[in-house]
């Protein structure tokens, strides 16, 4: 996510579908957050183009989901931390993984 970038962060209670990028349903106030052990903390930007999806477990970012998209909004690289591991998910013109 570049850090000059305009964002703006909201918290779901969780996912569906199995496509990236992950699409955030039941979307809860910040003020909500008190009373949850796990939730998803989602960075969009002024397209509402989701940037950062992490998975927060008792305060701690249990995985991450870092996308990048063309010019046209097409999602081109997805990186995924889950447990201190690393990987990279490339995607072609028209949005599949390759």
């Amino acid at each position: 996510m570049n850090p000059e970038q305009q964002t703006e962060c909201r918290y779901f209670v969780s996912y569906s579908g199995i496509k990236l990028p992950l699409k955030l349903v039941n979307e809860i106030t910040e003020a909500s957050l008190n009373n949850r052990n796990t939730y998803y903390r989602g960075y969009f930007d002024a397209q509402d183009k989701m940037l950062l999806c992490q998975k927060v477990v008792y305060g701690e970012v249990e995985s991450e989901h870092e996308y990048h998209y063309d010019d046209n909004g097409v999602l081109k690289q997805a990186q995924i931390t889950e447990d201190d591991e690393v990987r990279e998910i490339h995607f072609n013109e028209l949005g599949e993984m390759v």
